[in-house]
């Protein structure tokens, strides 16, 4: 599936029960684009005690991150057109919390999703940064022979939001997602906002590198956005692969607007996975 080309495998947690111990591995194997099916990362459907259902997300890397707004749109679509849930509005239990996507169906089929993504966490111990202070907003970050001025956010997972876009924002994000100021690492985005209703985005993503989109990271854009006198409370946020719109809402919370795509289904050979664990023995 993919939302805005930002792509993953989605596994149903029963599915890869025998495989359940060697997750981080099995991402990594799955999402090589040579050797594997090719993604950004695996999402894992879930059985869950607290909603209705219950999401993991592994990067490209193996490792697990907290929440994924791209991938939640997607697991809506999946778990609504397969009648796992029954309802347009339902609970998502992940690391972050609950988060409350809402489909718009036509037909049994999904047109969009709207997804409640909770209140944005501002101090530097939710993020986590290691700055002192009650938010992290407009602060320097000396790297190599570059200073940059950044906005740090949580959206259940952390985001550093840089107002400029250098020529090699890859190299940068790199960079910048491993710097010892940010003990979990950190997605990094680079802003060109084009008006107060208006950003472009290019996205680095922890643990996955560059990629066409990132939905927790369009909303930290518009929280920084907003934080720092730049953008309105509602703006569209433009990303390689496509457009969001998100808004901050005056019960706190941000939501994202957005599609989310079904592209393929496949087999994934068992005799394959045995080798990729033998091999890692």
């Amino acid at each position: 599936m993919e939302g805005l080309g930002n792509d993953f495998i989605v596994v149903e947690e029963q599915e890869i029960v025998p495989f359940s111990s060697a997750l981080p591995l099995l991402a990594t194997k799955l999402c090589d684009r040579h050797f594997g099916v090719g993604a950004d990362g695996v999402i894992v459907v879930c059985n869950s005690q607290l909603a209705d259902i219950g999401m993991r997300i592994f990067n490209a890397d193996g490792s697990e991150a907290e929440m994924c707004g791209n991938g939640i749109r997607c697991l809506a679509k999946f778990v609504f057109e397969r009648r796992m849930v029954g309802k347009t509005e339902f609970a998502v239990e992940t690391k972050a919390g609950l988060i409350f996507p809402q489909v718009v169906a036509e037909n049994g089929r999904v047109a969009k999703v709207v997804v409640n993504m909770g209140k944005p966490r501002l101090s530097p111990q939710e993020i986590p940064v290691h700055i002192q202070g009650d938010t992290v907003v407009g602060k320097t970050l000396p790297v190599e022979e570059r200073v940059f001025h950044f906005t740090a956010v949580s959206m259940g997972n952390p985001h550093v939001v840089i107002f400029e876009v250098p020529s090699n924002w890859e190299d940068w994000g790199r960079t910048i997602e491993i710097h010892p100021l940010f003990p979990r690492r950190t997605n990094v985005e680079f802003v060109e906002v084009v008006s107060p209703q208006e950003a472009r985005v290019k996205v680095w993503e922890r643990g996955a590198g560059a990629t066409l989109a990132c939905g927790t990271g369009a909303c930290a854009v518009l929280v920084a956005g907003v934080l720092n006198g730049l953008l309105e409370k509602e703006a569209r946020i433009h990303l390689p692969g496509g457009t969001l719109r998100i808004s901050w809402k005056e019960d706190g919370n941000v939501y994202m607007e957005g599609e989310a795509r079904e592209v393929f289904e496949g087999k994934v050979s068992e005799g394959v996975i045995k080798e990729w664990m033998s091999r890692s023995e």
